[in-house]
């Protein structure tokens, strides 16, 4: 089974993990982002992320229910 991926345009530094789940349309709400990371769904760059906040910046990869995020800078 091959993920899906998403392409996310960045506008600023970077973009807290829960809403970039929200924005991209994996999680319903900011706050359902941050269950999916309470519940060990996500992964940052391949590797498990457990803060609700953390960082995303340009040229990360966010994994969350079989999808992958791919975060690049606006045009």
């Amino acid at each position: 089974m091959t993920a899906h991926t998403i392409e996310f345009q960045l506008n600023g530094e970077y973009i807290e993990v829960c809403n970039l789940l929200k924005l991209v349309g994996i999680a319903d709400s900011g706050g359902q982002g941050k269950a999916l990371v309470a519940q060990g769904e996500v992964t940052v760059d391949g590797q498990p992320e457990s803060r609700k906040t953390a960082k995303i910046r340009v040229e990360q990869q966010v994994g969350c229910l079989g999808q992958i995020i791919t975060v690049v800078a606006a045009a």
